[in-house]
């Protein structure tokens, strides 16, 4: 691996002919985050979380290498989009209320046999129903399990406010419902413990609540395994033939993998590995997708002052949402001015050494999110970019 002043060296060269601002990902590291995605995953196929990536070319070039089956997609146009494009497997991840989709969707026989939907409610058959006009394809349908852990008597909660659907009975009453609804199929159950798999237990300067988080995760997969494998058991007594069992993040690979009664693991920003994951115990990755803003300004000793650069994550605000300055080392942000939407002052030893005109380096706090303000993300081998690849919004496709 090489030193991350090198890595800078690297990115300076390979993209000198390109005027920043602009977003590469390192082809290297990309892999090797590929490769120890498929490590930790024990022989169980990884579902790529598109979400997490946002570009075809390199949902396509993931998906090449052995240990890597399927999408998981986040809404159904870009579900439609995708398996229109070839992906043969899609299963979306979160219900929809898009009616125009769903008609396309019935109306279809080659999408409905790619695209799996997502359901924890009656109703929303119902919507799907109303929205078919006329199209007579069997839809398939993945059920959601809560996977937060309730603690104090279902006082208190932690995890995502996902599905409804938390007990075993639950669940099976569902698929009772869907199997017994004509133009509908139940072939997948799905968990995503984002308090686990989302959260990280190594956070810098805070030993106490880093243990804390490490003791809450611990309690929560123990309970979490023993409440899906009787969700499984449950569902599968009324469908034998249920297909696949999704679980698990980026963060909790191999213990999600572990489960008997998981049959697939999704994972999506582990490819990138944005800034959020780099408190985290149970793996470390290599940064591969970063954006350069470009030097515009020297207000002063020990500053300067690049162009953009405010691009917040989504989630409750603070400042761990905000991009952090990565490459050279030693920047950080003016605490009057943070993460500007214009302008970035960034204050530190390594200003001095900067120029008009050069660039700094930063890593997104999220993975995929990254790729809705650039239109194409240059892909870096060596010293050398080797190929332009369009996001999503490159594609003119912006989805949320």
């Amino acid at each position: 691996m090489n030193s991350p002043a090198a890595d800078r060296a690297r990115y300076d060269r390979a993209t000198a002919h390109l005027d920043a601002p602009l977003a590469l990902v390192d082809l290297e590291a990309f892999d090797a985050n590929a490769d120890d995605l498929v490590r930790r995953a024990g022989g169980k196929p990884i579902r790529v979380a598109s979400k997490s990536v946002r570009c075809r070319v390199l949902l396509e070039r993931v998906l090449a290498r052995p240990g890597f089956a399927g999408i998981m997609s986040y809404t159904l146009g870009e579900s439609i989009w995708l398996a229109r494009s070839g992906f043969e497997d899609v299963l979306l991840a979160y219900p929809s209320a898009d009616r125009a989709g769903f008609a396309e969707l019935a109306g279809d026989p080659k999408l409905a046999a790619a695209v799996t939907v997502m359901v924890d409610d009656v109703a929303q058959l119902e919507l799907i129903d109303r929205a078919r006009d006329g199209g007579a394809q069997e839809i398939r349908v993945c059920l959601e399990l809560d996977t937060a852990l309730h603690l104090f008597g279902g006082k208190v909660r932690v995890g995502a406010r996902r599905s409804p659907l938390r007990e075993p009975a639950q669940l099976a009453a569902l698929a009772r419902a869907v199997s017994a609804r004509p133009g509908f199929r139940v072939v997948g159950l799905m968990g995503y413990e984002g308090h686990v798999a989302g959260v990280g237990d190594a956070l810098a300067g805070r030993p106490l609540r880093s243990r804390m988080i490490r003791l809450m995760q611990g309690a929560a997969r123990k309970e979490l395994a023993a409440r899906r494998a009787e969700a499984v058991r449950a569902v599968r007594a009324v469908v034998p033939g249920l297909e696949f069992v999704n679980g698990g993040g980026t963060g909790s690979v191999q213990e999600t993998a572990a489960e008997d009664a998981v049959t697939e693991i999704a994972a999506g920003s582990g490819l990138y590995v944005p800034r959020l994951f780099d408190n985290y115990t149970s793996f470390t990755g290599r940064p591969a997708a970063l954006f350069a803003q470009p030097v515009v300004r020297r207000p002063g000793v020990g500053v300067v002052t690049v162009l953009g650069g405010g691009y917040p994550a989504s989630g409750a605000p603070g400042a761990d949402r905000l991009p952090v300055p990565y490459l050279p080392q030693g920047l950080r942000y003016d605490p009057q001015e943070g993460a500007g939407e214009v302008q970035t002052p960034l204050l530190g030893g390594p200003a001095d050494d900067l120029l008009i005109g050069d660039r700094v380096w930063f890593r997104h706090a999220k993975a995929g999110e990254l790729c809705e303000r650039f239109d194409a993300l240059h892909l870096v081998e060596g010293d050398r970019v080797t190929a332009t690849a369009p996001t999503y919004r490159g594609e003119g496709r912006t989805f949320l």
